[in-house]
């Protein structure tokens, strides 16, 4: 996935680009996650400084945890963005992208939190946790 990438929230209100190219699509499995987006939340990292966001003044930031915050849209409530402290990137939901993304997904992590109602079947590696040195979204 090479180029600009775009994206926004349902209503229009927040758009985000960036030239840098995300990560793979993450799975967080988490209970935080499945409660903001009810399944799980998939999502792909990008460089902060890399990423241009748009209406900001639509987007409202919730402090989920001491360690991070999750940003929505307040028009749509549409998720598009979690973000460790101190973290020089963020995490940009997947969905939330213009087709076609181009995004592959890449594994599963926080998967001993997974709902007990679904199953994983994909065949790409799940992670109890976070991996070691991971740069992917963390419970929080």
């Amino acid at each position: 996935m090479t180029g600009r990438h775009t994206g926004g929230c349902l209503c229009g209100a927040v758009r985000f680009s960036t030239m840098a190219t995300p990560g793979p699509v993450v799975g967080c499995h988490c209970s935080q996650c499945r409660r903001q987006t009810g399944f799980y939340y998939a999502a792909v990292n990008v460089a902060r400084a890399a990423l241009s966001v748009d209406g900001t003044e639509a987007v409202r930031w919730y402090r989920s945890s001491d360690e991070a915050q999750r940003g929505f849209c307040s028009n749509c409530g549409s998720a598009l963005f979690w973000q460790a402290d101190g973290s020089a990137e963020i995490s940009v939901m997947a969905g939330a992208f213009d087709a076609p993304s181009g995004l592959t997904f890449g594994h599963h992590i926080y998967c001993a939190d997974k709902g007990d109602f679904y199953e994983i079947s994909d065949g790409l590696p799940q992670y109890a946790v976070n991996p070691p040195s991971s740069s992917s979204p963390a419970r929080d």
